[in-house]
């Protein structure tokens, strides 16, 4: 049994910043791939960002240079940091990783943009 479990939603003001964090009940050294989704009501899910257990990263387009992944190993955590934020942001954000044999979902955070 994984579990992740989500923390450092909210509520933040249009241009202000916010941190995530998504907690692996194991090493996060024995997943492939850790990242962040997110999704809004009536919209689909999307891929936010990701890091695999090399440390390489990947993030969507309308996230790149506004967000950082970043894992901790000694937490056995995965970061999401969150500049620049947009009413647009708002969402709920969702931690997924993955090893060779299944994907595992966290519960979810919401996090609100607005003033």
């Amino acid at each position: 049994q994984v579990q992740l479990v989500e923390s450092g939603g909210g509520l933040v003001q249009p241009g202000g910043s916010l941190s995530l964090s998504c907690a692996a009940s194991r090493s996060i050294l024995s997943f492939d791939a850790m990242g962040w989704y997110r999704q809004a009501p009536g919209k689909q899910r999307e891929l936010v960002a990701t890091i695999t257990s090399s440390g390489t990263t990947n993030y969507a387009d309308s996230v790149k240079g506004r967000f950082t992944i970043a894992r901790d190993n000694a937490k056995n955590t995965v970061n999401l940091e969150m500049n620049s934020l947009r009413p647009e942001d708002t969402a709920v954000y969702s931690c997924n990783f993955r090893d060779w044999r299944k994907v595992y979902w966290g519960q979810g955070t919401q996090v609100t943009v607005a003033s």
